[in-house]
């Protein structure tokens, strides 16, 4: 149902929330603020949190508050505001459980050739977003959406975030919109994710915020479905990528010029 209400909706669609559940306070209180947002703007909106987060750098970054707790705390953000919520998963095993507690799964970057992992996420029949690698083409996306509608789960869809530029860089390359929408999937740009400077020295990845706005109003003039944008009211004090987020007191503000890009449209 959710997939459909997305897709059909005469809309661009949002992805948005903070990288991580960090406590129930803030999830609840961003959760709230987006959906307030998102309703008098008429802009379908799905909450993003990843329950646990597997890919850090170093061996002492933040990974979470325990699976099962940011679940419950995930499943509350449905059920107190009727939203529906989406999660990353990075194990076959994880798919199920995250199952039983959001709306849709999601594939992080680094995973999305994981066969394994792709095939467990089709098997639990909720929509896959599958984020397309930072060293793949857009055409190799076909690939991994099969994995995924070969279980006989369609519900795919297909998210840009960027490609490595050296060691420490990513760049959007806007074709891949038009490119992974030929697959006839439908296609998010991830605003932030696309603007992290990973490998820095420090072991903690940065970023240029500044551009968000530039590359969410880029995304919908390029024929994205939909936008992801991971934000927090403090993103200095934020325990996972807070280098790259966008305060939430500008959201508003962002999504209102982004959504009159897609009127003209």
């Amino acid at each position: 149902m959710i997939y459909q209400k997305l897709t059909g909706s005469g809309s661009f669609f949002l992805i948005a929330g903070p990288c991580v559940v960090e406590n129930q306070e803030i999830t609840l209180n961003i959760a709230g603020h987006l959906k307030e947002i998102t309703d008098s703007l008429g802009i379908p909106f799905v909450f993003k949190a990843s329950y646990r987060k597997a890919n850090r750098t170093r061996q002492d970054s933040f990974t979470g508050i325990g699976d099962e707790k940011a679940l419950h705390i995930l499943n509350r953000v449905r059920k107190d505001f009727d939203l529906p919520v989406i999660t990353d998963i990075h194990l076959p095993e994880e798919a199920p459980l995250a199952a039983g507690y959001t709306d849709m799964l999601q594939i992080p970057a680094f995973l999305c050739r994981q066969s394994d992992l792709l095939e467990a996420a089709g098997k639990t029949g909720l929509p896959v977003n599958i984020k397309k690698g930072q060293f793949l083409s857009p055409e190799a996306m076909a690939f991994a959406a099969e994995k995924v509608s070969k279980t006989g789960n369609n519900k795919i869809m297909l998210t840009e975030r960027g490609s490595f530029f050296g060691y420490g860089d990513l760049v959007v390359d806007f074709r891949s919109v038009p490119v992974m929408k030929s697959l006839a999937y439908p296609v998010i740009v991830d605003c932030t994710h696309s603007l992290q400077q990973p490998n820095r020295s420090n072991g903690v990845t940065g970023g240029l915020p500044r551009y968000i706005e530039m590359m969410a109003k880029t995304a919908i003039a390029a024929g994205a479905d939909g936008i992801f944008i991971e934000t927090h009211p403090d993103p200095s004090k934020a325990l996972s990528d807070g280098a790259n987020m966008l305060p939430l007191d500008q959201m508003k503000n962002l999504l209102e010029k982004t959504q009159k890009i897609f009127q003209a449209l």
